[in-house]
């Protein structure tokens, strides 16, 4: 018999009671619970990145939580960059400099650079880079993604 526990999370301003197992990762809540399926499971040992929201504003593995520790918690996931059909500017940042590939490391790497461009508004590219080091991504090589990162940057701080 499974151990179940209910939990109230705010995931992207709306908050959602459920029952869940006391085991169920918060990637597993978000995709299976409340079909926010924008945050990927990649390597499920918190190295890829992939899985990458804010719990509290600052970044966090969803594969390494349980959903049961995001009780009373503020979530932030991909979905709620945009605004509808309009993208926010690090969305749009990285559409204009082809900043992804695959599509599969993005969710993660808009997450991660969500949190440091608001703690870092005019970063340079090596601070970029060491900011993305927790987040693998086997097709851009990169330096697109960085592009965007700093184009995104030079956006938020003309109020784009």
């Amino acid at each position: 018999m499974a151990d179940m526990r209910t939990i109230a999370v705010t995931v992207n301003e709306c908050v959602y009671r459920r029952e869940v197992e006391t085991r169920m990762t918060l990637v597993d809540f978000l995709r299976h619970e409340l079909d926010l399926t924008g945050t990927h499971v990649g390597c499920e040992h918190g190295v890829c990145g992939a899985c990458t929201v804010l719990v509290g504003g600052a970044s966090a593995r969803a594969c390494l939580l349980l959903a049961v520790q995001c009780d009373g918690a503020e979530v932030a996931t991909v979905e709620s960059l945009s605004d509808g059909e309009k993208l926010n500017p690090l969305q749009q940042a990285f559409q204009d400099n082809h900043g992804l590939q695959c599509g599969f490391c993005t969710p993660g790497v808009l997450m991660t650079l969500t949190e440091f461009l608001r703690d870092h508004p005019d970063p340079g590219e090596a601070e970029v880079r060491d900011a993305l080091s927790g987040n693998l991504c086997r097709c851009t090589g990169y330096q697109a993604i960085v592009a965007a990162a700093l184009d995104a940057a030079k956006r938020m701080r003309e109020g784009a």
